[in-house]
């Protein structure tokens, strides 16, 4: 199946924090993706920028070889197209030196589109920001992009927000979120949207409960640092996760639009049951990883990897959350995330309610209620669990089976990274899979309670053992209800 590429404008593209971590994994392979599928004009520029003393030969060595471990079926001819479309300047962030460099190599083209990616900390985005600002490279065709963690709380958040929206109109604004990126999120709305066989049922008659759970079986490692000040529900439920839940549960928008998505998801967040010191004991289950076995062999715990034995930040949370409104009253969202868990998925799970009344008696087999699983990693795909006949003479025997569609079967083409579509959604202009200022606001409005609540309780998190599916209280936390984790489709 041919893959329609559409190419953008002409661009410069400023990334910060260029000899990162981010750039070498994710942004470079993404970049060099686009150019060689033919999405960048031919005059476009990636302006790449650090702290190192480097010439723009001594960075084209280095991304080189950042592509040369990140990118399977590397071109040789489409690397060099790519490698001189690269140029660096150098930039002490914290010193405030290099900005009028980077101004004299924009300077040269004012009339086309400029994009600053901060691939760097949080801390710096507000001094980056203002020294765009200061040395005047920021006009009507720029934007700037930000990675999470935009916050800690609502309070700073906002403070965040306020001092990048000094210097950047709130549409200039792209707050990165990369899991809506990812093919099977956006398959999401094509799923409810486009077809008329989900959306009729997609509401509490029908839907007995929602799972949304981003496992990881990697612990923390070098990032022990960063982690600790953050933990599961700052990292991934107050972004990635909620994003998630908004596109299970949002209304149909007016259109496409990227205010008519993003005014829908808001509606949900400011949906959301409060959870606060009342209710957190109930709602919530915090845990830490222990030593155990990841990958066949023996893995530290979380506070051997910190050093420090007076941790308490959880590397492990569960959640049941609901939505307050006509669609989804009564109906739980469990979430989950963790890190060092039995394996790395991560997946959306409705379970429907069973049928009313069965014709079949017990012979045939138990009726099973239907199941959509949306699997968004590691093997992005879409499976249905329905009923059917098993198939021979001898009578009526029921049997539940996947109707499984695998994207990469399916569509027989490189699955993009979701770096590729979001870069390029930027330099349209597009915001449609972009946070919006609100919907962080909104986000933290619900978690900032939940945060307060653990920090007040005397109780640390609980500990499992690495390798498993986190604390047993989890467990307890769905089972209580009737229902269970859907662990046997995890495989």
């Amino acid at each position: 199946m041919a893959v329609r590429v559409i190419e953008v404008q002409e661009f410069d593209l400023v990334v910060f924090g260029a000899s990162g971590d981010l750039a070498h994994r994710k942004l470079l392979p993404a970049l060099y993706h686009r150019d060689a599928d033919g999405q960048m004009p031919e005059k476009a520029r990636i302006i790449c920028s650090a702290r190192r003393d480097y010439t723009d030969d001594d960075y084209r060595a280095w991304a080189k070889k950042a592509l040369e471990e990140h990118v399977h079926d590397l071109d040789k001819e489409h690397l060099d197209q790519f490698l001189k479309r690269l140029h660096y300047v150098k930039i002490d962030v914290a010193a405030a030196v290099g900005f009028e460099d980077l101004k004299t190599i924009l300077d040269e083209r004012e009339d086309v589109i400029r994009a600053f990616y901060l691939a760097v900390g949080p801390d710096l985005f507000g001094t980056i920001c203002e020294n765009l600002g200061r040395v005047g490279v920021v006009n009507s065709h720029a934007r700037v992009v930000i990675e999470k963690p935009i916050g800690k709380d609502g309070a700073s958040a906002k403070a965040l927000n306020d001092t990048v929206g000094a210097v950047f109109n709130e549409h200039q604004i792209f707050r990165i979120d990369h899991y809506l990126g990812k093919e099977t999120v956006q398959n999401l709305m094509a799923l409810r949207f486009a077809n008329a066989l989900f959306e009729p049922l997609w509401n509490a008659a029908h839907i007995d409960h929602v799972q949304i759970t981003v496992a990881e079986s990697l612990g923390v490692g070098g990032r022990a640092g960063y982690y600790d000040t953050a933990g599961a529900l700052r990292d991934m439920v107050q972004n990635h996760i909620l994003q998630l839940l908004c596109l299970v549960a949002m209304e149909p928008p007016e259109s496409m639009n990227a205010d008519s998505v993003r005014d829908e998801k808001l509606k949900v967040l400011k949906a959301l049951s409060p959870i606060d010191a009342q209710s957190a004991d109930k709602l919530t289950v915090r845990g830490q990883y222990r030593a155990g076995a990841s990958a066949g062999g023996a893995v530290p715990g979380y506070l051997e990897e910190l050093g420090d034995d007076d941790s308490r930040t959880e590397t492990f949370v569960a959640l049941k959350a609901e939505i307050a409104n006509w669609r989804w009253a009564g109906v739980p969202f469990y979430l989950r995330t963790g890190k060092r868990l039995a394996q790395r998925v991560s997946e959306i799970v409705v379970q429907f309610r069973p049928i009313p009344h069965s014709i079949f008696d017990t012979e045939t087999g138990k009726v099973t209620a239907n199941r959509l699983i949306i699997r968004l990693q590691p093997d992005e795909g879409v499976k249905m669990q329905i009923m059917i006949k098993d198939p021979g003479p001898g009578g009526m025997r029921l049997r539940q089976v996947p109707l499984d569609m695998s994207f990469a079967e399916a569509f027989k083409v490189r699955n993009p990274d979701a770096y590729e579509r979001l870069i390029m959604d930027v330099i349209r202009g597009n915001q449609t899979l972009f946070m919006r200022r609100d919907e962080v606001d909104a986000a933290w409005a619900w978690v900032d309670p939940i945060l307060a609540a653990w920090s007040s309780s005397k109780e640390t998190p609980k500990g499992y053992t690495a390798g498993t599916w986190g604390p047993s209280a989890s467990i307890a936390l769905v089972e209580r209800d009737g229902r269970t984790w859907s662990e046997e489709d995890s495989v």
